[in-house]
C-alpha cells in the first residue's frame, strides 16, 4: 500500500494561506487532499437546489483541477465521515491526517470520533487554527473565563491582534503533493442535488466598500457591504488577509470580524445555546407561535414594507442586508411573539452565509435572550427604521413593486399594540 498523508478540507476551501495544508506539505510523506460531502449534513437539507451545496461542489471541482495541474489530484467522497475513513484506512497506508479546526458542536463530535478511529491505528490527527484569528480559549478575562459581554472581549481581541502581528503564510511546497492520476469526480446529481440559479457574490474584498463601511453599512439600498459572508463561512478567503485589510482601512469592519469570533467563542463554551436561551430565564417566555403569522413573515406579506422587503430579498437571493436582518428578527420575536428558534431555523435554510454561531447569536440578540442582548423592552419600530435607513423607499420598492396598491396586505398587527403586548409578556415571564 502507498504511504500518504491526508489533508482533509472542510471549511477552508482554498489553497492560499491554508494553515493545515501548508504544514502538511512541509513534512516528508506525499500529501493527498481529501473532501467528504458529509451525508450527516446533506441528508437533512430539504431544498435539493440548495445554492450552498452547488457552491461547495463548484469550489471542490476548482480545487481538484488546481491539484491536477500540479501533477496530483483530490479524493472526493460522499458518505458518513467515519465510514469513509474506514475505507480509506484499508485503501492507503495513512501516515497522518492534517486538518483545520472547526468549533461547532457537530464538527467537534465528528472530529473526536475520527481521531479515536485513527488513534486506534496509530495514525495522528493533526489539527490547526485557520478559520479565526483567535480561537475559543485564546481570549479570556482576568479570571481565565470566557467573556459574556462583547465590548471587553473586543478590547482584549484588538490588543492581542496588535501584539501578535498576524501575517498570512508563504507559498506551500507543492512538490510534496502525492503524484497520482486523476481521481473520480462526484456529481451533484449523484448526491440527489440540482444546480442552483442563485448568484454567489465575488470573493474579492472590495477595499473601497471596506474603507467607507462605517458610513454605508446601514443603508440597504446602497452597495455598502462586502457580501463576503459565504466566503468566510466556507473558507474560500483567508480571514487573516481580510482582517489585515480591515485593520488598515476601517475599524467598524474589523469589529464585525470580532463579533464573528465572539459568537464562535460563545457557542464553543455554551453548546446548549443551539436550542436554549443563553439566559435561562428567557426560556420561560410563552411564545404565541401563530403558524399563519409565521407563514406571512416567511413570505414577506406582513404589511410592514421594510420587513417584507427583507424577507423577499432573502427568499430570492439567499442574502439579506444586516440592518434589515435585525429589523425582521425583532419583528418576528417581539411584534408576533414567535419563538426565535423558528426564525433562526428559517434563516439557516435560506442564508448563503449561514453560520451557526453568528446566526444563533444574532437571533438571540434580537429576541433579548442572548449575551449582549438588546433589553427586552427595546422593540424596533419598522416605520422609524425605514425613515432612518430607507427614507426614499429605494430598497423597499425594489422588492415590493405592489406597494401602495390594494394587492399589498394591511399590517398583520398594530405596532403600538404589539410593542405593549411584547413588553408585558416578557416582563411577566421574567418575574416568575
Amino acid at each position: 500500500m502507498k504511504k500518504i498523508t491526508l489533508f482533509w478540507f472542510r471549511r477552508d476551501l482554498r489553497t492560499d494561506d491554508n494553515t493545515a495544508l501548508f504544514y502538511a506539505l512541509q513534512q516528508e510523506t506525499a500529501v493527498l487532499p481529501l473532501f467528504i460531502f458529509d451525508r450527516n449534513i446533506l441528508d437533512i437539507l430539504e431544498d435539493r437546489t440548495d445554492a450552498r451545496v452547488h457552491f461547495i461542489h463548484q469550489k471542490i471541482t476548482e480545487l481538484k483541477a488546481f491539484f491536477e495541474q500540479k501533477g496530483s489530484s483530490m479524493l472526493i467522497k460522499y458518505g458518513i465521515p467515519e465510514e469513509v475513513y474506514k475505507d480509506l484506512m484499508n485503501e492507503f497506508d495513512i501516515q497522518a491526517v492534517y486538518t483545520n479546526r472547526d468549533y461547532e458542536p457537530y464538527a467537534k463530535t465528528r472530529d473526536g470520533q475520527i481521531e479515536a478511529m485513527l488513534k486506534a491505528k496509530n495514525i495522528p490527527l493533526l489539527s490547526f487554527k485557520d478559520q479565526v484569528i483567535f480561537e475559543p480559549g485564546e481570549i479570556l478575562n482576568g479570571s481565565g473565563e470566557f467573556y459574556k459581554v462583547f465590548t471587553p472581549f473586543s478590547k482584549n481581541w484588538l490588543e492581542k491582534f496588535k501584539q501578535t502581528k498576524t501575517q498570512p503564510l508563504s507559498e506551500p511546497n507543492w512538490k510534496n503533493l502525492a503524484n497520482t492520476h486523476s481521481l473520480p469526480d462526484i456529481t451533484l446529481k449523484e448526491m440527489g442535488f440540482e444546480p442552483s440559479s442563485i448568484e454567489i457574490p465575488s470573493s474579492i474584498a472590495d477595499q473601497d466598500i471596506i474603507r467607507h463601511y462605517d458610513e454605508t453599512r446601514n443603508f440597504p439600498a446602497q452597495k455598502g457591504t462586502t457580501r463576503l459572508g459565504i466566503h468566510l463561512r466556507f473558507g474560500t478567503i483567508s480571514v487573516r488577509k481580510l482582517a489585515l485589510i480591515a485593520s488598515r482601512l476601517n475599524d467598524t469592519y474589523l469589529n464585525e470580524l470580532i463579533w464573528r469570533e465572539f459568537y464562535m467563542m460563545i457557542l464553543a463554551y455554551n453548546p446548549q445555546v443551539v436550542n436554549k436561551a443563553f439566559k435561562p430565564a428567557y426560556d420561560q417566555i410563552p411564545w404565541r407561535n401563530n403558524e399563519q403569522e409565521f407563514k406571512a413573515w416567511c413570505e414577506g406579506k406582513t404589511g410592514y414594507p421594510i420587513v417584507d422587503a427583507g424577507m423577499r430579498e432573502l427568499n430570492a437571493t439567499g442574502y439579506m442586508h444586516n440592518r434589515v436582518r435585525m429589523i425582521v428578527a425583532s419583528f418576528l420575536t417581539k411584534h408576533l411573539l414567535i419563538d426565535w428558534r423558528w426564525g433562526e431555523a428559517y434563516f439557516a435554510k435560506k442564508l448563503l452565509d449561514f453560520e451557526l454561531a453568528s446566526n444563533n447569536g444574532g437571533w438571540q440578540w434580537a429576541a433579548g435572550t442572548g449575551t449582549d442582548a438588546q433589553p427586552y423592552f427595546r422593540v424596533f419600530n419598522p416605520d422609524s427604521q425605514t425613515e432612518k435607513f430607507d427614507k426614499d423607499l429605494r430598497y423597499i420598492k425594489k422588492w415590493i413593486p405592489e406597494l401602495g396598491t390594494n394587492s399589498y396586505p394591511k399590517p398583520i398587527v398594530d405596532h403600538k399594540f404589539a410593542r405593549t403586548r411584547a413588553i408585558d409578556t416578557y416582563k411577566k415571564a421574567l418575574e416568575q
